[in-house]
């Protein structure tokens, strides 16, 4: 099933209405964002670039923005007036290569990747799951990932032993070439890209390494230990430096980004550093005060109910939220939230000692009963409370 591609208006974080500078001033600040030059291996910056430039190929052209609003994304799948223009088939670092040179200072050209020049590694993503109390208090968790280790075989180089790569003839060992195309807005631009001979690396390998296939490197399980820290949220990343995919010529490897999910408490739910809970207390309590037992993430603590507490009424234990990620001895608090039990089964004698206390407290039992007795013509009788006399309480 193909993916829901998202409103261009809605990438671009922009109104309907939105003129050609708003546009392309939205579009130049994702552009830089999410460049893959700014963000080199990170494949989620490279589909969130691809996906802003395609939705600026439209809404920046005037035809094809009449087209998309009159029939949206269905205007370019060959089914209404776009003719079936299809994203897939650009070559966007040559579509918007002139801009791009303007954006990033390097006149008009533009390149879609280093070539063979010094980079940092590309990082590795994982995900580790953790019970809340881990996460408010920090743990270690033994994660498993396949890395790449260079080869012994080949030393890394990827060619057989005995042998040597050769620098590649197409682009001079850069890695790179400059191409001149037709930009889709009118004009041409000539953008530099990776060489297709030698994949950017700047070297042919005519006789590959048997055992890294001349890549340079034997992926491999290995394991590792991940200190999580204390105070981490469901859904944020613990960062591994230095343990990702190896960097090109010289340069560090990746690292290792941890998704942290963090499991459903029966008790506790947490926001930010604070966390959140209830506890009900007997009618006896809440209205004549005492000791109960709250139960934290430090254990339980004795907390003193005030005579009168109403229920849902909120207290506040300071200093037992969750740590600070920057100072574990900085903590949120605790907010519970008290609830007044009404016991469902009573004993006659409970009862009767109930009906005497409702008594001397106000004689809710009997209010209406009573209202209605003195809203009569005084003989005392009972008022059904289906005639007409139960209308003035609610008029």
């Amino acid at each position: 099933m193909a993916e829901q591609k998202r409103d261009y208006y809605e990438v671009l974080g922009i109104d309907r209405n939105a003129d050609d500078a708003a546009i392309k001033k939205a579009y130049r600040v994702l552009a830089k964002k999410y460049h893959p030059d700014v963000n080199p291996g990170d494949a989620e910056a490279e589909k969130k670039f691809k996906e802003a430039s395609e939705a600026y190929a439209v809404l920046s052209d005037p035809e094809k923005r009449r087209q998309y609003d009159q029939f949206g994304h269905s205007a370019f799948e060959g089914g209404f007036g776009g003719g079936g223009f299809d994203f897939n088939d650009i070559d966007l670092d040559s579509l918007f290569g002139g801009f791009f040179g303007d954006l990033f200072g390097g006149g008009r050209s533009s390149r879609s990747r280093a070539g063979n020049s010094p980079m940092k590694g590309a990082n590795l993503r994982t995900s580790v799951r953790i019970t809340f109390e881990e996460a408010v208090f920090g743990c270690k968790k033994e994660i498993e990932l396949t890395v790449k280790e260079t080869c012994k075989t080949c030393n890394g180089s990827g060619a057989k032993p005995g042998t040597s790569p050769e620098t590649c003839s197409t682009c001079k060992g850069s890695g790179q070439i400059f191409v001149t195309g037709q930009m889709f807005f009118g004009g041409t631009t000539r953008s530099l890209q990776v060489c297709p001979d030698c994949q950017g690396t700047g070297k042919i390998i005519r006789e590959k390494c048997v055992d890294c296939r001349g890549t340079g490197y034997i992926p491999m399980r290995k394991r590792y230990s991940a200190d999580i820290p204390a105070g981490i949220d469901n859904g944020q990343s613990y960062r591994m430096p230095g343990l990702g995919e190896p960097g090109i010529n010289g340069r560090p490897r990746g690292d290792v980004l941890v998704e942290v999910i963090v499991g459903r408490h029966p008790i506790f739910q947490r926001q930010d550093f604070d966390i959140y809970s209830s506890v009900t207390l007997s009618y006896a309590v809440a209205a004549l005060g005492g000791e109960i037992f709250i139960d934290t993430v430090d254990g339980k603590v004795i907390y003193d109910v005030k005579p009168g507490t109403q229920t849902d009424t909120r207290v506040r234990l300071r200093g037992k939220g969750v740590p600070s990620w920057r100072n574990k001895d900085v903590r949120g608090d605790h907010y519970v939230t008290l609830v007044v039990q009404v016991p469902d089964k009573l004993k006659p004698e409970a009862k009767e000692l109930l009906r005497q206390f409702d008594e001397m407290t106000g004689d809710t039992l009997n209010a209406v009963k009573n209202a209605t007795a003195s809203d009569g013509d005084g003989d005392g009788r009972d008022k059904d409370p289906r005639d007409g006399r139960k209308k003035k309480f609610w008029k």
